[in-house]
């Protein structure tokens, strides 16, 4: 782990700032809802709320582009299912709509343990067909659209890429699972060397998965999209893992079987970095690095560069 790093996260894990295991709602009431301050390049967002089958469910709208026909991002928060909400991704949101040259799209989906899976990932779609179905009232073009997310919201990447494939859906043209949840394996070398910390713990996946999924339904490919029994033809790929991370096995094994079942994948694994370092650009290089690299494969895949 990079020096830095672990200096960081042992400042975190000191103070308690960072969300354990306990009562979900206490932890969303002390980590959700965070603000953000504004940055310059942003023309609009706007909140709307449209039908799933859970309800109602609010999307906020990310505008730095003056396009009637832009490429559109979808965008999933991590939290494990359990925590987060829109206020988690927002400065990262402002930033990608400004860099990418998009429309982006964030989801505030239910959240375990009230809304278990599959409603989360009935939401995603839910979220992916609204943009298909009204992209001339968006203002987007449903042939450029993609899909990103950090760790439960990666899974929710995945696992929508898999989901649309499968209903035949609106097609999607990249999907960006960064440091990804992709199996229950708490026994994979990565949980092994990490699982005590710093940083995200075995114990807290674990606490997760619990209130997301019973164990029995685990392998499901749709919650555990590495278990699928193909991944041929689902959106292309840019995984990014964390060395120091729990998940950073899963991460590269989900890229290996887009490799193999044919499917464009680029796996990037930044060395000494943790999970959710992402969020960190103006601490750590590599975690701009990472941002960089996910913007170009955007504007790529959007035909922009």
């Amino acid at each position: 782990m990079d020096p830095d790093v672990r200096t960081f996260l042992e400042a975190i894990a000191s103070s308690g700032m960072y969300p354990v295991t306990g009562d979900p709602l206490d932890i969303r009431t002390r980590y959700n809802g965070v603000p953000v301050p504004a940055i310059e390049g942003i023309l609009r967002i706007e909140d709307i709320d449209i039908a799933s089958d859970g309800g109602t469910l609010r999307i906020r709208v990310y505008t730095a582009v003056d396009d009637d026909h832009a490429p559109a991002l979808l965008a999933f928060h991590g939290g494990g299912w359990v925590v987060g909400d829109l206020l988690w991704m927002e400065g990262q949101c402002r930033n990608l709509a400004k860099a990418a040259g998009c429309k982006v799209f964030s989801v505030e989906y239910r959240l375990a343990p009230e809304a278990r899976f599959p409603a989360p990932v009935e939401d995603a779609y839910a979220a992916l067909t609204f943009l298909a179905d009204y992209a001339k009232r968006l203002g987007i073009d449903p042939k450029r659209i993609a899909v990103y997310g950090q760790s439960a919201g990666g899974n929710l990447a995945a696992s929508l890429a898999l989901l649309t494939r499968d209903r035949g859906g609106p097609a999607l043209a990249l999907q960006i699972p960064v440091y990804p949840v992709l199996t229950a394996d708490f026994e994979s070398p990565s949980y092994l060397e990490w699982g005590e910390g710093p940083g995200l713990t075995r114990e807290q996946m674990e606490w997760y998965w619990d209130l997301y999924i019973d164990p029995v339904d685990r392998d499901d490919p749709y919650v555990s999209p590495i278990h699928a029994e193909s991944l041929a033809g689902v959106a292309p790929a840019l995984v990014i893992g964390a060395e120091a991370d729990v998940l950073q096995h899963e991460g590269q094994a989900y890229a290996e079987r887009l490799k193999a079942d044919g499917v464009d994948v680029t796996y990037s694994m930044y060395a000494g970095m943790h999970h959710g370092f992402l969020n960190l650009t103006q601490l750590f290089p590599k975690a701009q690095a990472a941002f960089d690299e996910i913007v170009a494969a955007l504007r790529g895949c959007f035909g922009l560069d």
